[in-house]
């Protein structure tokens, strides 16, 4: 007769290793508690899934505040970036926003090398599908694998994952990410246990080949001189650094978007909310 095997302990165990999972499952970790990463791929722990970008107009300021107190996002960004840029220079300084776009790649390798390395941080791939419950009292997580993992504190950090949905042009399919399935037991679960579950939007831009880009023809936008580091922690910034580049739709831009508004999610219905303020999709 086969037995379950006994459930693995830990003090705190979070879901999900994005942005959120990590800082969280790091600060967990830094202050002594036993601590396992949850998430679906350990390839992809940190990963860049939108814009390649950290910071900006509030965010800058967030990311600032997470470094004064521990965080690891302000300094991976330094180690990976590309381009530093002030934002809102021409206001008050109160209102200056750090931006900074950075290598897609450096940043999730950084990240990754950032979890392993950390004391009393363990990692683990497997999908969380049942919030496992004693009467009101919160045990621990069963995973996709049947494994079960104790802990009296669970941090859900899912993000976009949480019975995600993505539409491009015409397709709508159940996914993460692109080409990464969602997380769909733990809304039900959710649910069960009486928390109301709701949807939020995001748009993603398409990725160019840079060898198929008439960079000679877009406007060339430079990075400041010197770059200054995200985090208060980075001396300096010793990569080297690229410009970014600016394009403008025109005349036959907008007859291929007129002409293909029926394709649109936004224009056919299937998605009713109203898109995301500052990060639209182009139609």
């Amino acid at each position: 007769m086969s037995r379950e095997a006994a459930p693995r302990r830990y003090e705190v165990i979070v879901v999900g290793g994005g942005h959120a999972g990590i800082e969280a499952a790091l600060a967990s970790a830094r202050m002594g508690r036993r601590t396992l990463l949850l998430t679906q791929s350990l390839d992809t722990i940190g990963t860049m899934s939108c814009n390649p970008a950290v910071g900006g107009v509030g965010k800058g300021q967030m990311v600032r505040e997470l470094d004064a107190l521990g965080g690891e996002m302000a300094k991976a960004a330094d180690r990976a970036g590309l381009m530093f840029q002030t934002l809102n220079r021409g206001k008050g300084k109160a209102v200056h926003s750090p931006r900074v776009q950075c290598d897609k790649a450096e940043y999730r390798q950084g990240q990754k090398r950032v979890v392993s390395q950390t004391p009393g941080l363990d990692a683990a791939q497997d999908e969380a599908v049942l919030l496992w419950t004693d009467g009101s009292r919160l045990r621990g997580v069963v995973c996709a694998s049947g494994t079960r993992y104790e802990g009296a504190t669970v941090v859900l950090t899912t993000g976009t994952f949480l019975n995600g949905l993505t539409h491009v042009g015409p397709i709508r399919r159940p996914a993460g990410r692109a080409g990464e399935p969602p997380s769909t037991g733990l809304s039900a679960e959710l649910a069960r246990l009486g928390h109301s579950v709701g949807r939020l939007k995001t748009g993603t831009p398409p990725r160019l080949h840079a060898p198929t880009v008439r960079w000679e023809a877009l406007e060339r936008q430079e990075g400041d001189d010197p770059p200054a580091p995200l985090s208060h922690f980075t001396p300096r910034i010793e990569r080297p650094q690229l410009c970014c580049h600016m394009t403008y739709t025109n005349a036959g831009t907008h007859a291929v978007l007129r002409a293909n508004l029926d394709r649109s999610p936004l224009y056919s219905g299937a998605i009713k909310a109203p898109g995301p303020r500052y990060c639209p999709s182009i139609e």
